[in-house]
Order: structure tokens, then C-alpha cells, then sequence
């Protein structure tokens, strides 16, 4: 263990509180000067770790961990950034966790460092709630440096998506895409999509949704590419890239299991084979979810299982949301001699907008009362009571 000096020591813990009041400062320097400096002096003692007993209620454990990374003797500093926090609509919970994940954001001063952060987001059309969620989930946005990181991560966003709006959801969909490494974890991985015939376009559209499949070590990537091609994908369809972002999500262990459940549901394997080949998304969701719309579908709407297999789009839809509703909804338009029959694709393939216009509004002068009985169905499905 270094055995450093009264002297080296103040050097040390002056120097880190310059290194977190510096605008465009390195957070992996100020830990490392953190380290050293923990060497010399016992945290639990410190003012800090009774501040955040005290102010949020820290377990002394959580209170120990943050304080090895606070300097300060005095509230001044911490109530200002808390205040400032609070006066745009943080909740003491959200503040207790961002100071949890990153304690020196409670070093930041808060109209040279958090300010000029809030405006460039909000200037971009994010509002104060998508604002406030997205530094909740990924405090460190607060320690980056606006210039440095920030804004050219932005800007990469609305230049690969084509807008600022679409950069903003991706954003939304993947906070921690503001501190990622681009050079080394995304943009590697773009480039062996394109370097595989993948168009432009597709990728725009899958970035757009699921961002945080694009963020990964490229070996790994470009395996899962390959992998992806040589099971015969196209890689000009959309299904390409589902392909691969469903094998960056899962294992060929997972993915086994799934074919397992569909198995216990009469399926071959190569049967399973085929409906992924068809819609990679129908092994997205869990085991158990896979038997509880294949259960719904089968005992209770009477499809053949094997006909899910053939068209299997409908089991990337959500039970509670979709399925369930409108499976509950035909029924009762089949009893009413409303409708002949059921389709996989024209109940749970169609937009919202669509299947209104098709089985209610069609229907307004001889059932006026379709749309109440619909959303009685939806709350039945979200109650969890159908």
C-alpha cells in the first residue's frame, strides 16, 4: 500500500476536486486520483458520508461506496445542484439515484456544467418528462463533456437517422448511447452491415428501434453476421437484420429452449426453423410468454398450432395489448353474427387504425356499443382477468 504524506495527500484531494469543476473534465483521471487518495484517509469519517445518510437515506454501504468520490465539507456545493435538480422537476428518488450511480455529478456547477446540457436537449425537441427519464437512466450524461461528447454524439445520431427527431428517439429507446464509444463499438459494426450487402435504409430503420443491438465488441459482431448469412437470409430484407439483432440478444442455448416450448406444441424442429426464418421476432419473447399466447391462441381462439407456425408474425405481438383484446373482442363478434370467420393476419397484423375501421366502425349502426365492449376487453387483458 502507498504510504503518502499528509502533504501528497492534500495535493491529491485538491487536485480531483479541479479535475470535477473543470467543464470538459475526464471522469476516469478523477477516479484514478480518487484511488490514491482513498489510501489515506477513511471515508466513513468523512462529511460527505453523513450527508448522504442524511439527505437521502443511504445505507451506510451505498453511503461508503459514493463518499470515496466527494471531497466536500461543507453542504454548499451538493444543495445547490440538489436544488437545481428539484427546481426542473426531478423527484428525490430520481436525485438519489443519478447521485448513487454518479456522486460527482453533486460536484458540478450547475449553470456552467448541468444547464448547457438541459438547453442543447430540450433545443432539440426533447421534452422536460423524455428529459428527465433519460438522465435518470444515465446519470454519467451529466459528467460528459457537452462539446466534447454530447453534441458530436448527437449530431453522428441525426446525420446516420436523418433527423433530430429520430435521433431523439433513439436516444430515448437507448440512453447510454451519449457515453458510448462509437469508433470502437458502433460504428465498426454499421460497416460490416453495409460490407455485407445490407442497404442503408435497413439499417437506419433497425438503428432506429433497436440501437442497442448496433452497440457491441465487432468480432463478436461480424460473427453473428456470418452466422446469419450463411442460414440463407437475405441480407436486402429486413429480416436480416432481425436475424442478427435476435442472436445479439440471445444465445443458440436460448434459442434452443424456445424451440423446445414450440416443440411441446407440436412444432418440428425444422417447423421452428421455418417460422423464424419467416419472423425472427417470434423467438423474441420469453418461454413463458410463448406458452401463454400459444395457450390463448390454441385453447382458447381454436387456431391450429401448426397455422401459428405458417404465419408467425402474431407471436412478436404483445399478449396484453393485442392479442388478447382482439382474440376476446372476435369472439364476441362471432356470436353476434357479425363476422364468419378469423384470420391470424386480419385480427393481429393490422395497425390499430385499421382494425377499428375493419370490426367496429363498420359496424356503428347495427352495434353501436362495439367500441365500449372493445376497451372492456382491452382492461380484461391488461387486468390480467380474461
Amino acid at each position: 500500500m502507498l504510504n503518502l504524506s499528509r502533504k501528497t495527500s492534500s495535493f491529491f484531494h485538491r487536485l480531483s476536486y479541479i479535475v470535477m469543476n473543470n467543464s470538459s473534465s475526464n471522469s476516469h483521471l478523477f477516479l484514478r486520483v480518487r484511488c490514491i487518495s482513498n489510501t489515506c484517509s477513511d471515508p466513513s469519517q468523512s462529511f460527505a458520508f453523513s450527508y448522504l445518510i442524511d439527505k437521502f437515506g443511504f445505507s451506510q454501504k451505498s453511503a461508503l461506496a459514493a463518499s470515496k468520490y466527494l471531497l466536500f465539507k461543507t453542504p454548499d456545493k451538493p444543495d445547490s445542484v440538489i436544488a437545481f435538480l428539484e427546481k426542473h422537476g426531478f423527484s428525490k428518488t430520481q436525485i438519489q439515484q443519478i447521485v448513487k450511480v454518479r456522486p460527482p455529478v453533486l460536484y458540478c456547477n450547475v449553470e456552467n456544467n448541468i444547464l448547457p446540457k438541459l438547453e442543447f436537449f430540450r433545443s432539440k425537441g426533447v421534452s422536460s418528462p423524455d428529459l428527465i427519464k433519460l438522465l435518470s437512466c444515465n446519470p454519467r450524461i451529466l459528467c460528459r463533456s457537452l462539446e466534447n461528447q454530447i453534441i458530436p454524439c448527437f449530431n453522428y445520431l441525426s446525420n446516420l437517422l436523418q433527423s433530430d427527431d429520430k435521433a431523439v428517439k433513439a436516444l430515448k429507446r437507448y440512453p447510454y448511447l451519449v457515453s458510448c464509444n462509437f469508433d470502437a463499438y458502433m460504428l465498426p459494426n454499421i460497416n460490416t452491415l453495409l460490407d455485407n450487402g445490407v442497404p442503408e435504409s435497413n439499417i437506419r430503420a433497425m438503428f432506429l428501434h433497436h440501437p442497442r443491438s448496433f452497440v457491441m465488441i465487432p468480432d463478436r459482431f461480424k460473427e453473428i453476421v456470418k452466422e446469419v448469412k450463411e442460414m440463407g437470409f437475405d441480407p436486402m430484407l429486413m429480416k436480416f437484420i432481425g436475424a442478427v439483432i435476435m442472436f445479439r440478444k440471445m444465445s443458440k442455448s436460448t434459442l434452443e429452449r424456445k424451440f423446445d416450448v414450440y416443440n411441446k406444441w407440436g412444432w418440428s424442429e425444422q417447423e421452428s426453423w421455418d417460422a423464424f426464418c419467416k419472423n425472427p421476432y417470434c423467438m423474441e419473447a420469453s418461454e413463458e410468454k410463448i406458452m401463454a399466447i400459444m395457450d390463448f391462441l390454441v385453447n382458447k381462439m381454436g387456431f391450429q398450432s401448426l397455422l401459428i407456425a405458417d404465419q408467425p408474425n402474431v407471436l412478436g405481438r404483445s399478449l396484453k395489448k393485442r392479442i388478447v383484446p382482439r382474440g376476446l373482442f372476435a369472439q364476441d363478434l362471432l356470436s353476434k353474427g357479425l363476422i364468419k370467420k378469423l384470420t391470424l393476419s386480419g385480427l393481429f397484423d393490422t395497425s390499430e387504425k385499421v382494425f377499428l375501421q375493419r370490426f367496429i366502425i363498420r359496424y356503428e349502426d347495427v352495434a353501436p356499443q362495439l367500441l365500449k365492449l372493445y376497451k372492456e376487453k382491452m382492461d380484461l387483458a391488461i387486468g390480467g382477468k380474461y
